[in-house]
């Protein structure tokens, strides 16, 4: 029998707006979680938000959650965009707009990775309280790899009233 052998620890930020977006959300993390491999730690409180960039859409449901794993990150991409289209996003729609689904890797160990279709640390992942909030609520201490600050921090320097972040009892 093989041992489960995963080196790498990874945050996933979570959405949903279309739907039972906490059910979505949920079902989204325990498919993932069934890849053999793929561990699921951790899941953050959930948050209600308000939308940003494309604004006339329902309120999302946001979460993180922690995995371990032996893929890379591209293969988790894959991955994650796999979950994602089994669950019925439409990958063709507006950007930023309503989803069944919605995966993105926030954090990759502690690696800075810049390609074509990958960027982590998640590059607008400072500006978000939507990511910040629940990401404290694992790892607050946690240091941004590129900001050189903790999440904790971060947060600090991201809430507006402009959007809020109510977490779901």
């Amino acid at each position: 029998m093989n041992q489960f052998n995963g080196n790498n620890i990874v945050y996933i930020g979570t959405g949903s707006n279309i739907g039972d977006g906490l059910a979505n959300c949920l079902a989204g993390i325990a498919t993932l979680g069934g890849y053999p491999s793929v561990k699921v730690e951790e899941c953050s409180h959930f948050y209600r938000t308000a939308p940003m960039e494309y604004a006339d859409q329902p309120w999302f449901v946001n979460g993180v959650f922690r995995i371990r794993t032996d893929m890379s990150a591209f293969a988790l991409l894959e991955t994650l965009k796999t979950v994602e289209a089994e669950a019925g996003r439409d990958l063709s729609g507006i950007r930023f707009g309503p989803r069944v689904i919605d995966f993105d890797i926030i954090l990759f160990n502690q690696e800075v990775i810049r390609a074509k279709d990958l960027i982590v640390p998640h590059p607008r992942m400072h500006r978000r309280e939507f990511v910040l909030r629940p990401l404290c609520d694992l790892s607050p201490d946690l240091i941004h790899p590129v900001l050189k600050k903790n999440m904790r921090r971060l947060l600090e320097e991201a809430v507006t009233p402009e959007h809020p972040c109510v977490r779901i009892p």
